[in-house]
């Protein structure tokens, strides 16, 4: 890969949003180990860890945490970074799914990494349905896809929605300005085939306007992954009964609409 000559510094900022879904069936007598799980599984510690992690992946230097548990669950994380020395031009934007935080890959540029939980639970149907938003924005050459196979595999995930967005330009040494500096066509080339494998997947892109979404649905599920107490437990029509609402769930929120049974109205006159 030829390195692009700049004029000055690379002005470009690489943004993604990744939002995952972790789906429960908790009725009310099950709350309180709902709760225990959320703040075991997804505290302000862990996921602290989880963002420096990522800080490495992507080869940035950690400057400041802002961090907070809430009460009776959720957490929230602000992680402040900035450059640290870059590696070949070769591995900052490749279309190949990134590392698990093992090696400093590239560098980016003084930025952001956030996170924030939203747990919450239906009603009266016992499906609690936990939301992390994870946001890397980076400004330079690297992109931050870098740390979406790390990511993906850091949560135990159900429905997951990705947004990647280069914004602004940067200048050559001749003045023409460019609006993207890698080649992507799909945020699905940087996800591991194991983990392609497991989702069901669809895209929506924007080409010209450097737009990419990406949409992930688990495709085989054990109910016993989704329960607090033993499946053994239950009979077989309970069982039936809590695929049917978790299945609901899921679908719902990976297409973005409310499915109801549709109300017949019946004309009394025709019988």
């Amino acid at each position: 890969m030829n390195k692009l000559q700049l004029h000055g510094f690379n002005n470009l900022t690489k943004s993604l949003s990744f939002n995952i879904y972790d789906i429960c069936y908790a009725p009310a007598e099950q709350q309180q180990a709902y709760i225990e799980y959320i703040d075991e599984a997804y505290n302000a510690d862990r996921l602290t860890q989880i963002l420096k992690d990522v800080a490495e992946i992507i080869g940035a230097q950690v400057l400041n945490i802002a961090h907070q548990d809430y009460d009776p669950q959720g957490a929230s994380v602000t992680m402040l970074i900035s450059e640290e020395d870059i590696l070949p031009p070769s591995t900052m934007n490749s279309q190949a799914p990134g590392p698990l935080p093992e090696t400093v890959l590239v560098h980016l540029d003084k930025s952001h990494i956030t996170v924030h939980t939203y747990p919450e639970s239906h009603p009266d149907n016992g499906i609690s349905t936990f939301r992390a938003d994870i946001d890397v924005s980076t400004c330079g050459r690297i992109s931050p896809l870098k740390a979406l196979n790390y990511l993906i595999h850091s949560f135990e995930s159900d429905v997951v929605t990705m947004d990647y967005r280069v914004r602004g330009f940067t200048r050559d040494i001749s003045g023409k300005k460019h609006y993207i500096d890698h080649n992507i066509t799909s945020i699905q080339d940087y996800i591991a085939k194991d983990t392609q494998d497991s989702y069901q997947m669809i895209d929506v892109n924007i080409y010209q306007e450097n737009i990419f979404h990406t949409k992930m649905m688990l495709k085989e599920t054990e109910l016993e992954n989704y329960l607090f107490e033993k499946e053994s437990n239950l009979s077989v029509t309970q069982k039936a009964e809590i695929e049917k609402k978790l299945q609901k769930e899921v679908t719902e929120i990976f297409y973005g609409h409310n499915y109801r049974k549709k109300k017949i109205k019946i004309d009394e006159k025709s019988f």
